[in-house]
């Protein structure tokens, strides 16, 4: 069974074909949708993610094994089951059909319709007129191929069904009045069985349908624009200043460019005396036994940090060694913005298929760092977890242990494989 994150924005239709498909097949998804975990823009834009997805672009996808895909498409068909794409070459043909009908007929005019109304594209209003008459068209095939069946393909609801619900979802939201989908009752009644079956229900909520079509509002469309610099003014005896090229955002883009900045989740700790990066240079740069570890003893603040042990609670899943380690690296890589009031020793024990994953980990405050942010829980509770009394022995000798990846490590029973840092 697939397990693994999904990274996007807020309401993403793209994503929620992805989430839907995982509450049919019982694929174990995360979400990555705000920050710090993942903000569209920055984290989609860092070196990072550009390696694992190369045009930047979200939904996006990395299993807990370390395998990686763009695309909505790709991710839902990949988090889907059989019955989901189809149990015969057939049927399987026939949700491509209409995967790619969605793609090509409905988001195309449903698009230039629906974004003027939302204030994240300019209105043209012989664009939306032949938007208009596209959605007709779209609606009367659907309504026809629907008269005599309950879904897409086959009796029961598949990637067809969900992959075009999503790709309507906006318009039945915004502008698709009572008048307007009057003509298409088979569409109307297939669209809403299916956003209330449950696995629907539990990722789109209630899906309130549109009562007044929607129009362009010139005044939201205003606020939602990037605020543009005054043009640089001419000098004295100089050539005017060239301004760069403003990068043209996107309508994802365009609908978060507002959005406040998260707030610190350690702002209301008090400073602490332990520099937690100068500790860090310690580690990286000179020996962990001789000079780390005392400096990390000699200076570590009690009161305003933490030493807590985690261990992987589902050893029986952990497979081949290199893909355990994916698993640590890709938890370490959804917590980027955590580095900076956080260290780790995390390491692989045994051998291929007779594994077992544990940890040290430093925060800052005395509380779980991930209960501070619902961002930093995406993997945390796959971790049993228990907060360590500093001045005990059993701590001392664990930190020894986990900083080093030496030692004999009484607690575990295995040998030791391989360790990662998150610093």
């Amino acid at each position: 069974m697939a397990a693994g994150t999904l990274y996007t924005y807020p309401e993403n239709w793209r994503a929620f074909k992805a989430q839907i498909a995982a509450q049919y097949s019982g694929a174990r998804l995360k979400i990555a949708s705000a920050s710090p975990a993942f903000t569209f823009g920055q984290t989609n834009r860092s070196p990072a993610f550009l390696s694992n997805f190369p045009l930047g672009k979200v939904p996006a996808y990395q299993g807990d094994d370390g395998f990686c895909l763009f695309e909505s498409n790709a991710i839902a068909h990949f988090l889907s089951n059989d019955a989901l794409r189809g149990s015969t070459p057939q049927a399987s043909a026939q949700v491509l059909q209409w995967v790619s009908f969605a793609d090509s007929e409905i988001i195309p005019p449903a698009s230039a319709w629906v974004f003027p109304t939302l204030g994240i594209m300019q209105f043209n209003k012989q664009a939306t007129e032949q938007a208009k008459e596209e959605v007709k068209r779209v609606l009367a095939i659907l309504n026809q191929h629907l008269n005599t069946r309950t879904f897409l393909v086959g009796e029961r609801v598949s990637l067809a069904d969900i992959t075009v619900v999503c790709s309507l979802l906006w318009l039945y939201k915004q502008v698709l009045e009572p008048a307007f989908r009057q003509p298409y009752p088979n569409v109307s009644r297939w669209f809403l069985t299916c956003v209330n079956q449950p696995q629907f229900k539990a990722i789109l909520g209630e899906v309130k349908l549109c009562e007044k079509m929607a129009q362009f509002d010139a005044k939201k469309f205003a606020e939602m624009q990037p605020k543009k610099e005054a043009p640089a003014k001419k000098e004295k005896g100089g050539k005017e200043g060239a301004a760069p090229a403003e990068e043209e955002m996107d309508e994802c883009e365009a609908a978060l460019a507002s959005e406040p900045k998260a707030k610190d989740p350690f702002a209301h700790l008090p400073k602490s005396s332990f520099v937690m990066d100068e500790f860090k240079r310690k580690y990286s740069n000179e020996d962990t036994l001789t000079v780390a570890l005392p400096y990390f003893w000699d200076h570590f603040d009690r009161e305003g940090f933490s030493i807590w042990y985690a261990e992987y609670r589902f050893p029986e899943e952990l497979t081949m060694s290199f893909m355990s380690c994916n698993l640590i690296t890709g938890m370490f890589q959804r917590l980027d913005k955590l580095r900076k009031n956080a260290f780790a020793s995390v390491v692989l024990f045994g051998a291929n298929n007779d594994s077992c994953i544990s940890g040290i980990w430093v925060f800052r405050g005395q509380e779980l760092a991930f209960t501070l942010s619902e961002d930093w829980q995406i993997d945390y509770e796959s971790y049993t977890w228990r907060k360590l009394d500093v001045d005990s022995e059993e701590c001392k000798t664990m930190v020894k242990e986990y900083f080093a990846w030496e030692g004999e490590f009484k607690h575990v029973g295995k040998s030791f494989n391989q360790g990662k840092i998150f610093k």
